[in-house]
């Protein structure tokens, strides 16, 4: 196998054992973004290439902007974990992934620096230039793993990049008074947000009741689309940018 990076934007290719072939030969078609939530870059690219981690990435992108490749985009990555996305539970197949070096939330969850964004921007065009990755499915690990994970985040820039052509993006309705539907809510309403999250893509059983998975998922999303507030309550900003999402993506 070469050693070549696929894209030119890399300035380091620092090969990590922990990889496997694609089931099925599937063509990558989600780009899952994700925080790397450990102190340092060089922490995290040593884990990231560690046999005994089982874990690994494409990209690895520092705070200065560096990109480095860990596995070819051809190869299957093991990124994303125990995760679902509109019908799919091996998102590691179809995916690409990008760890974003940050602290994340355990370690008081920085800003992302501006040469860090721009470098992440091309970057994902660059990915967009060898496959066909639809608008809807460039994802937060938050999004595919909504129980488990919070990265990149609510910090995140999604609107700077949706504005690049990468990612769906619509302003968010201004949150108001209302509560909305919370733990403990059951009956046609919930069951009626729980449709629509899990036809937005979103691995989330329709039952009626607002369990501990859909307050997860409320989350995930708010991370994503609404973080002004992130409370895993479904007022009727939430609902209504959910909603205009699902206009678009459809």
């Amino acid at each position: 196998m070469t050693l070549e990076p696929d894209s030119t934007l890399v300035t380091l290719y620092c090969p990590s054992p922990n990889f496997d072939l694609r089931e099925g030969g599937r063509a990558p078609d989600i780009l899952l973004l994700h925080y790397t939530g450990m102190e340092s870059t060089e922490g995290a690219l040593a884990w990231l290439t560690t046999p005994d981690s089982k874990v690994s990435c494409h990209y690895l992108v520092d705070e200065q902007g560096r990109v480095t490749q860990l596995v070819r985009e051809e190869m299957r990555a093991w990124h994303a974990g125990n995760s679902h996305w509109a019908g799919e539970d091996d998102i590691n197949s179809c995916s690409i992934g990008i760890e974003i070096h940050n602290p994340g939330h355990e370690f008081d969850y920085p800003d992302f620096p501006k040469p860090q964004m721009d470098a992440v921007e091309a970057l994902c065009l660059d990915i967009f230039s060898r496959h066909e990755i639809p608008r809807q499915r460039v994802l937060a690990h938050s999004d595919v793993a909504p129980q488990r994970k919070r990265d990149p985040g609510e910090k995140f820039d999604w609107r700077r990049l949706a504005s690049a052509g990468i990612g769906l993006w619509v302003k968010p309705e201004p949150i108001g008074s209302d509560d909305g539907l919370g733990p403990g809510d059951e009956g046609d309403a919930v069951k009626a947000l729980q449709t629509a999250l899990g036809k937005f893509g979103y691995g989330l059983d329709a039952g009626g009741s607002y369990d501990e998975a859909t307050l997860s998922v409320v989350r995930a999303f708010q991370r994503h689309w609404r973080p002004d507030r992130v409370d895993g309550l479904a007022d009727s900003s939430t609902i209504t940018t959910l909603d205009r999402l699902l206009a678009m993506a459809t």
